[in-house]
C-alpha cells in the first residue's frame, strides 16, 4: 500500500509544471518546516510527505491541489479529498458573526471606493491564487497604490520566493487578506482594484465570486 501511495504521489508531483510544484511546496509550509521543503526535489518531497503524514499524504496533497485549482489531477489520480471546515473562515469557527462594513474605506488606498456589504465570505487561498495568476507586471503598483502595502514588504516577498512571480502576487494578496481579516471579501477587493489599470478579466472574476 505504501508503495502504491509513494508511486501515486510521485506521479502527481511529476504532472505539475515547475512553477506549480514550487507553489505546492510554498502552501505546505504551514505543515512542514520550510527548511525541508525549499530544497526538496519531487522524489524527496514524496518521502517527506509519507514520513510526516503516514496514511494521509495523498489527502494532504489533494487539499493543496484544490487550493491550486488542479481538480483535474485530483480526479485523474482519484485522490482522497476530505471535506473539512475551511481554515479560511475563522470567524465561523470561533462563533463570531461576520463584520458588516459601513462607510469605512479601510482596506483600500485612501482614494479607493468603499465596498458595499454584498458578500460576507472571506476570500480563500484558492481565490487568491486564481487572482494572482491573472495579475501582470503591474502587481507592485497594485499593492502600493490600491492595497496600501509597503514597498519594503513587497521586496521582502520577492526575496523569500525567488524566480516565482505568481507567488509574489499570491503572497501580496495574502498580506492584504491578513490585514483585512473578516472583511477580505471579493466585493472589498474588487472595490480596491477598480481604479487600477488591470485586465478586465480580474474584475469579472471577482464579480463572479460575489455571488458565491
Amino acid at each position: 500500500m505504501a508503495r502504491d501511495e509513494r508511486a501515486t504521489l510521485l506521479e502527481v508531483h511529476q504532472a505539475l509544471p515547475e512553477e506549480q510544484f514550487q507553489t505546492l511546496k510554498f502552501l505546505l509550509e504551514g505543515r512542514v518546516p520550510a527548511g525541508l521543503l525549499l530544497p526538496a526535489s519531487r522524489p524527496e518531497l514524496c518521502r517527506i510527505l509519507l514520513q510526516r503524514f503516514p496514511g494521509n499524504a495523498l489527502s494532504v496533497t489533494a487539499e493543496i491541489l484544490r487550493q491550486l485549482g488542479r481538480l483535474d489531477l485530483i480526479q485523474r489520480f482519484q485522490l482522497p479529498l476530505e471535506e473539512q471546515i475551511p481554515a479560511e473562515t475563522p470567524c465561523e469557527a470561533n462563533g463570531d458573526a461576520p463584520k458588516v462594513r459601513g462607510n469605512s474605506t479601510s482596506g483600500c488606498h485612501p482614494g479607493g471606493i468603499p465596498a458595499p456589504p454584498v458578500n460576507p465570505r472571506r476570500l480563500t487561498e484558492k481565490d487568491l491564487m486564481q487572482i494572482a495568476q491573472r495579475l501582470g507586471k503591474e502587481w507592485q503598483e497594485v499593492g502600493i497604490l490600491h492595497l496600501g502595502l509597503e514597498q519594503s514588504r513587497l521586496e521582502q516577498i520577492q526575496e523569500e520566493n525567488p524566480s516565482n512571480p505568481v507567488l509574489w502576487k499570491f503572497e501580496m494578496l495574502r498580506e492584504w487578506r491578513r490585514r483585512e481579516r473578516h472583511e477580505a471579501t471579493a466585493s472589498q477587493l474588487r472595490s480596491c482594484l477598480e481604479p487600477a489599470r488591470l485586465d478586465p478579466e480580474i474584475l469579472d472574476f471577482l464579480q463572479s465570486l460575489q455571488g458565491n
